[in-house]
């Protein structure tokens, strides 16, 4: 017979675990998964207009460029449209390209600029009240936030191709060369520990831990190259792709990861690259982009000509990519695409018309796909305003959402495009009777 003392103890263990269980079943709570080729969210499904918002962090920064209470507004604003997924900026590096982002995050003595990750913290923390998730990229094909090309320069890979000079095709070879550079590897593998590692500030909760991210991005657009000379290169990409989504959820296990890629047109124009790159049990979701203007599709000088050609071309391209994501049973996310406003103007105020009808087609294309799970429409300019006759940004100007290398106001949705914004608010109705 057991004693009572023992069957007491034996009662307080089994309710020490009965206890726990919740707490092993909730492991996931609050993290956006995948299920079945979607989205979920405790259990629900889970879909989502948002933005690219990817100067978040440093509006967030106490630093000079920092202003807390645009951040705060500009959230506020987003919220109130329905807007709650953005595609924020994790990285960017001390360059010298002409046009590049300044301060950077990461400097090249290896050092890491602490106002500027205490500006995602504030980011991530506001966006939590707001029930916002975040998806943060963590390096950059292109110049204008540093990215692959300043790295290949820091770890001897020889001066960096400044695409400012005119050259984009030798630029877009050299930043490639990242992707089998060891000793730039190493660095970004560095950083992005850092950053997965890292705890919040203000709430105190490790980035990892943070249901409020729902995916980290390899990078913003990476490419295997430019061209034919490019091909041999791919299984050196595809490799890339599979080895650094590992080793993020290595460190990461609860929440996504996806490659930032821009689908077809950023894969060599082919879709078997973009689907091996996609093929890997460590990329949780397709992503892709479409820029009609710089693609050739629509002509700021014959926009009632040409626009009926870029619906035609634009249609085509949403088919192709909800194909692959059908084959490979994944969700997808429409995660960039712009228009500038009409008669290539800059200004805040003036006419949007063909970027209104624009959205329409992509918006009406999503909602009827089940495979679509997202949009984050290029981009959000909030509250900014260009400075100066040019157009072109400046260190210390407030930021617009478009980035250094184009003229401010370019593809931004300010917060005074009011016919824009009740699009999107259509859009998020529409999403959340599915």
């Amino acid at each position: 017979m057991m004693k009572p003392r023992f069957i007491i103890g034996l009662l307080f263990v089994m309710a020490g675990v009965l206890a726990c269980e919740p707490e092993k079943q909730d492991a996931s709570k609050g993290f956006v998964q995948v299920e079945g080729g979607a989205f979920t969210l405790n259990g629900d499904s889970y879909t989502f207009a948002g933005t690219n918002f990817w100067y978040g962090a440093y509006l967030g920064s106490p630093g000079p460029e920092g202003d807390r209470d645009r951040l705060v507004k500009e959230l506020d604003i987003l919220q109130s449209y329905g807007i709650t997924n953005l595609r924020v900026l994790g990285a960017s590096e001390e360059s010298r390209f002409e046009n590049a982002l300044t301060p950077a995050l990461i400097q090249q003595d290896g050092t890491y600029n602490e106002e500027l990750l205490v500006g995602l913290d504030v980011l991530l923390a506001e966006m939590a009240k707001r029930d916002m998730k975040a998806v943060i990229f963590l390096n950059n094909y292109w110049e204008w936030s540093g990215g692959m090309s300043t790295y290949n320069e820091w770890f001897g890979d020889g001066s960096a191709v400044d695409p400012a000079d005119g050259d984009w095709e030798a630029f877009m070879k050299y930043s490639a060369r990242f992707y089998k550079n060891k000793e730039a590897q190493e660095a970004y593998r560095a950083y992005i520990s850092q950053l997965v590692e890292r705890k919040n500030t203000v709430t105190g909760i490790a980035y990892k831990n943070d249901p409020t991210i729902m995916s980290w991005q390899l990078a913003n657009e990476p490419r295997p190259g430019r061209g034919v000379t490019s091909i041999p290169d791919i299984p050196v990409y595809v490799d890339w792709v599979d080895q650094t989504g590992a080793f993020i959820k290595s460190i990461a296990p609860h929440q996504l990861v996806s490659t930032g890629s821009e689908g077809k047109v950023g894969s060599l124009d082919s879709m078997e690259v973009y689907i091996d790159a996609h093929d890997s049990p460590n990329i949780d979701y397709l992503t892709f982009h479409m820029w009609a203007k710089n693609w050739g599709w629509f002509n700021p000088d014959d926009m009632s000509g040409t626009f009926p050609t870029t619906v035609t071309k634009a249609t085509a391209y949403l088919e192709t990519h909800v194909e692959v994501a059908k084959q490979l049973n994944k969700p997808i996310v429409m995660e960039e695409f712009g228009l500038f406003r009409d008669g290539m103007e800059f200004d805040r105020g003036t006419p949007v018309t063909y970027r209104d009808q624009y959205y329409q087609l992509i918006f009406d294309f999503v909602e009827k796909e089940d495979v679509f799970s997202g949009t984050n429409f290029w981009s959000w300019g909030g509250l900014g305003v260009k400075q100066h006759p040019d157009a072109k940004w400046r260190p210390g100007d407030p930021f617009t959402g478009d980035p250094p290398q184009e003229p401010q106001g370019l593809n931004s949705v300010f917060a005074d495009d009011f016919s824009t914004l009740e699009i999107i608010k259509a859009h998020v109705q529409n999403l959340n009777k599915q």
